[in-house]
């Protein structure tokens, strides 16, 4: 007997074939014994189920969901969302036939929040939000979607979750799964795992039904919760003292800060500053011009190029001296330009913006439009290796019909060994590369344009390189080498589909070695260095992936937000430029030698996070490694502030005077040690009235602890020593 339990054939058979006892096969296998009853109780509640209730993450996807899975016969109904709608029918599952119920959320239906004492800016020191409590709660745009499933878990027995095969996804799946157990605590749940909204992979879904994967729901809580505490923490002290610091240039503006949005800012910067830093250098060099039936070929200096015009003026004049040219070698071999890569996310939203001017935001809008369509699989993928059980040639058939590319996919079908994907070496062990899944031709403006540039791109990469034949030719002319190269172009395969490529015969003269020739020309030329250009979009996301800043799905997010925040502009040819705001900062945080600018910190939490999503590190844990990290940069950043307002008033003018009150309201100082009562930092404060200080609890109003020196002190400085007999540890002298 082989019964199938979420996927994974339990074989009893074996077992009894095998003649041995129950118990002591288990114990001999290391299998526990409760997770066979485990199994046994699962098919038993299996059989109980009449009525599934599936929720997808957005509404086209339960659309297109349930189209499939009901043959079309799907029943619509409303839900009490009127942008979330109801889709009943019946299915075979479980092996037996049931009523399933698809609908949707619409996003993330939780969202993250500080307790209310502490959600008012003035609320309470910045400091204090490394510490605060924090709870999930439902939006107000998120309330009718969450008594919809509220409403119809009351009448299922199950729950299968279709949110994307993400993070994000599996996060957003353990919010529904909160939401609809909170109502019915006996629901069985289920993960639908699916990569594109078509026939063969939903019912492929179905049939391997698991379990949702709470070590990747973690890994988001940890980057949900450390980006809310370092964002609200840094942003109210920025704007708060910055305000008040240049009213006429910030009064109303939100300067906030972001773990990741400050190293994306701080590249814009970094290159920026290099190009204003750069000092030309003069070079100077030597090339040959032969005149072969009015055409010239100019033979290239082996040497390239040298800084010093006396070493190169000498090599000039004993070439001028005997100007005959020895033709030393000609080689001629094959030369391929290679077909591109299978898709992934980063390199989609890199080439849209290189080749087709489209921005990564609207790549990637589009994207999960045409995803949810049917159209594409799913665009959230790190994957550039084609699994081996990923059937091709269908994929290719069903373009033959497009007058634009149907000929070239019908020259892939026919090619030997069919659809020859060129493969990477990135797997995400989760979704394949992106590729077209149906053919369709009645769509318009940016969504057609990236539609036919993702099926461009597959066609390509499963057809074959583009061949040619170069011939290289080296000259010597007074024992200085020169080299000439041609190409012919024999067969240009991937390039008759993809036209974001270019690669041009240039022609060559037949050259035969050891003859001789007298040069046209050959002469000694100047130039200078260049600068390094200006980011663009493409390279900054190139740059955000090399150090581990954000994820493939969150890169175009914070490009926006650096935007939006004036922090960075566009030139004329959409480059990024940092604004005066933008410079000030990075210029403030960098002169207090925090790194904040720089990728090391993000990058090291956002390896930490994949820890967490993979079950090798503990959540808790790394919340708290993080935290405390973090806090420990804004006490010193906060303690150094004035260096933020000396490096911004270059950019935005005097800073205003403010009074000592004021100053004491915007200034962060440091710990001195832990209150007894709350276990929060206690910090030295200076009396409104008069210069005596005290001791208070930064829990203030919630906790009234405070140490009230007498009057007789005169006054009260914390040390960096740290006291050895007092507890808990530390405590500064």
């Amino acid at each position: 007997m082989l019964v199938h339990l979420i996927g994974r054939p339990l074989l009893l058979s074996g077992i009894q074939r095998l003649g041995v006892k129950h118990r002591s096969f288990c114990a001999a296998q290391s299998v526990r014994c409760p997770d066979i009853r485990k199994q046994a109780d699962m098919i038993r509640n299996r059989a109980q189920i009449k009525r599934v209730l599936c929720v997808a993450e957005k509404n086209d996807a339960a659309k297109g969901i349930s189209e499939i899975m009901s043959n079309s016969r799907s029943r619509r109904r409303e839900g009490l969302s009127k942008f979330n709608k109801i889709y009943e029918f019946e299915y075979h599952l479980f092996g037996q036939n049931v009523t399933v119920t698809m609908t949707s959320v619409s996003g993330h239906l939780l969202g993250l929040e500080f307790k209310a004492p502490f959600q008012k800016w003035h609320s309470c020191n910045p400091v204090m939000l490394f510490d605060a409590e924090v709870e999930k709660y439902c939006p107000d745009n998120m309330i009718q979607i969450k008594r919809t499933l509220e409403r119809e878990a009351r009448q299922c027995q199950a729950l299968v979750i279709w949110t994307d095969c993400d993070r994000e996804g599996e996060n957003i799946g353990f919010e529904i799964i909160d939401v609809c157990k909170t109502v019915k605590a006996c629901l069985q749940v289920f993960r639908a795992k699916f990569s594109e909204i078509t026939p063969n992979s939903i019912r492929r879904a179905c049939e391997t039904l698991t379990e949702p994967d709470s070590n990747i729901s973690d890994a988001v809580d940890v980057r949900q919760e450390l980006d809310l505490r370092i964002g609200a923490s840094f942003t109210r002290f920025q704007t708060l003292r910055l305000q008040k610091i240049f009213p006429e240039s910030l009064a109303n503006q939100l300067i906030s800060y972001g773990s990741c949005q400050f190293p994306t800012l701080g590249f814009v910067v970094e290159r920026f500053k290099a190009i204003q830093s750069f000092i030309p250098e003069t070079f100077y060099k030597i090339k040959v011009l032969h005149e072969v039936n009015e055409d010239f070929v100019e033979f290239s200096w082996k040497r390239n190029r040298l800084f010093n015009h006396t070493a190169c003026l000498v090599l000039y004049q004993i070439c001028m001296e005997d100007p005959i040219a020895t033709i030393t070698s000609v080689t001629s071999k094959p030369k391929s330009k290679w077909r591109p890569l299978p898709l992934d996310t980063v390199e989609l939203e890199k080439l849209a913006s290189r080749k087709l001017r489209i921005s990564a935001k609207e790549t990637m809008k589009i994207a999960e439009k045409l995803y949810t369509q049917g159209l594409i699989s799913y665009p959230r993928t790190e994957t550039n290796i084609f699994p081996p059980n990923l059937a091709l040639a269908p994929l290719v058939e069903q373009h033959t019909q497009s007058p634009a590319w149907g000929t070239f996919a019908q020259r892939v079908l026919d090619q030997p060994g069919g659809p020859n994907p060129r493969q990477g070496k990135k797997s995400d062990q989760a979704h394949p590369p992106i590729h077209p899944t149906k053919y369709r031709s009645t769509l318009q403006g940016n969504e057609g344009r990236l539609y036919e540039f993702i099926v461009r791109h597959f066609l390509a990469c499963v057809s074959q390189d583009a061949l040619g034949q170069e011939t290289v030719v080296d000259i010597d002319i007074a024992q200085e080498k020169f080299s000439a190269s041609g190409l012919m172009i024999i067969a240009r395969n991937y390039l008759d589909v993809y036209p974001y490529d270019k690669w041009s015969t240039k022609l060559i003269p037949v050259y035969e070695q050891g003859s001789q020739f007298q040069p046209s020309a050959i002469e000694m030329v100047d130039g200078q260095t260049s600068p390094p250009q200006l980011l663009t979009e493409a390279d900054l996301i190139a740059l955000m992936e090399k150090h581990g800043i954000g994820t493939d799905a969150t890169h175009a997010e914070h490009i926006e937000t650096i935007k939006s925040r004036m922090y960075v502009g566009l030139t004329a040819d959409q480059r990024f430029l940092p604004g005066e705001l933008g410079m000030g900062l990075v210029e403030g945080y960098n002169s207090m030698g925090y790194e904040m600018s720089k990728p090391n910190l993000r990058a090291e939490l956002e390896a930490d996070l994949k820890l967490v999503s993979e079950g090798r590190k503990d959540k808790q844990s790394v919340l708290r490694h993080h935290i405390q990290k973090y806090k420990t940069v804004f006490t010193e950043s906060a303690r150094k502030a004035k260096k933020l307002d000396e490096a911004l008033t270059p950019y935005l003018g005097a800073a205003q005077q403010i009074t000592e009150a004021e100053h004491q309201d915007i200034e962060m100082p440091l710990p001195v040690r832990k209150c007894p009562h709350c276990g929060r930092d206690m910090v030295l404060k200076k009396k409104r009235e008069g210069n005596s200080k005290y001791l208070s609890c930064t829990g203030y109003p919630a906790c009234k602890t405070a140490v009230w020196f007498p009057d007789t002190v005169l006054d009260v400085n914390r040390d960096n020593s740290v006291c050895p007999t007092c507890q808990p540890t530390p405590v500064h002298m």
